[in-house]
């Protein structure tokens, strides 16, 4: 069988080595060191955030930025549906509930109406106190509505934590997604546009949240010469071997985020060639995506029902890699229960009629043909 094509594999830049080496000459082997605080220096230099913390994980960021929130038993979270488990099960883990926002077409990011629909909800109820925070995802590598979401944020006086793992270097009017809201997270997983084996970070223009933050990290140690702990923390901090990865990583950031937009216009003119009106996540005026995944609907009334599953099973056979996109939280068993805002229901169709398509920026020639030429052939058995 052919090697497989992996949907978004790890990429090296060559330098990640040179950082790990330096930390293990100078036995900078346990978390922290000065790995850690250079590659926090160079997340804030890139996104233009003022404070970052390097954790060990994007789930911990956003765990960690709802514990200094103080969400716990029985507040509530308003967050979006769409997106990947990681997102929600932090509001769980304080005992807060999570009330699932529905999707809007362009970006199938948290729609600003359903998000308003769900505040207006709480008020009217005489529960807005129980809403302490709104936790949008920027799917995919695309900006999320944020202008719209901040004024119902600041009308309503909710902070927000925003879910950019999947967008670094993603911009709205050339500002970085995870700059607006109180927090942003971001992941270094290993299928992410850099990464860091894993890890995440957690950035913000207070000085004083990241200092917590890091408290936080360190499982809440105060400053004793003795083990001391006046408040629960958590083991989160990211270690110096895998944030000198991440130094290695952000030296050549600019240049993945190329690769993969230059991946997704790829199938763009592949599937115009084949005469395949797909709809996808629109970049709107002053919005800059990431491209991440290259993630396309494919409109049942025009492909047919099945079509989407089919084309992932061929390319399954021919061992590359696809897969549907996120299902969303509400349909999710262990989440079907919370209520949901939304009358579209725009992330149920996204996620029953889209796929993601291999998007690693170290797709070679050869690979891009045989995934090219897949494509091809299925269309042709249509």
């Amino acid at each position: 069988m052919m090697e497989k094509i992996w949907l978004s594999s790890p990429h090296m830049g060559g330098t990640e080595q040179s950082y790990v080496n330096e930390a293990f000459a100078e036995n900078w082997i346990a978390p922290l060191g000065p790995n850690v605080n250079g590659f926090e220096q160079d997340i804030q230099s890139f996104s233009g955030t003022a404070h970052a913390a390097a954790l060990s994980s994007g789930t911990g960021a956003i765990h960690i930025a709802l514990d200094i929130l103080g969400v716990g038993e029985g507040d509530v979270v308003l967050v979006q549906s769409f997106t990947f488990c990681a997102s929600v099960n932090p509001i769980e883990y304080l005992g807060a509930t999570p009330v699932f926002i529905d999707s809007e077409k362009d970006s199938w990011n948290m729609c600003p109406d359903a998000l308003e629909e769900a505040l207006n909800h709480f008020k009217d109820a005489g529960q807005l106190d129980k809403v302490k925070a709104i936790l949008p995802v920027h799917l995919y590598g695309m900006p999320a509505k944020m202008d719209a979401i901040m004024a119902l944020a600041d009308a309503f006086s909710i902070p927000v934590v925003e879910d950019a793992a999947e967008s670094l270097g993603a911009t709205l009017g050339g500002k970085h997604t995870g700059t607006f809201g109180t927090f942003g997270v971001y992941s270094f997983n290993g299928n992410k546009i850099i990464t860091t084996s894993g890890g995440g970070a957690l950035v913000s223009a207070s000085d004083d949240n990241i200092k917590l933050a890091r408290k936080l990290a360190t499982q809440a140690r105060d400053n004793a010469p003795h083990y001391q702990h006046s408040m629960i923390g958590y083991n989160y901090r990211m270690s110096n071997i895998c944030a000198g990865i991440g130094r290695g990583q952000m030296e050549v950031l600019p240049k993945r985020i190329e690769q993969r937009r230059s991946n997704f216009n790829r199938y763009l003119r592949l599937f115009e060639e084949l005469g395949w009106a797909v709809e996808y996540q629109n970049e709107r005026e002053n919005t800059y995506a990431n491209r991440w995944l290259s993630a396309f609907y494919f409109e049942p009334k025009i492909f047919g029902l099945n079509f989407r599953e089919e084309l992932r099973l061929y390319l399954e056979t021919l061992n590359i890699e696809s897969r549907p996109l996120w299902k969303p939280m509400h349909l999710q068993p262990v989440y079907e229960h919370c209520q949901y805002f939304g009358k579209w229901h725009c992330a149920e169709k996204v996620f029953d009629f889209g796929l993601c398509l291999p998007s690693g920026s170290n797709l070679s020639e050869e690979e891009w043909q045989r995934i090219e030429s897949a494509i091809v052939e299925f269309a042709k058995s249509k």
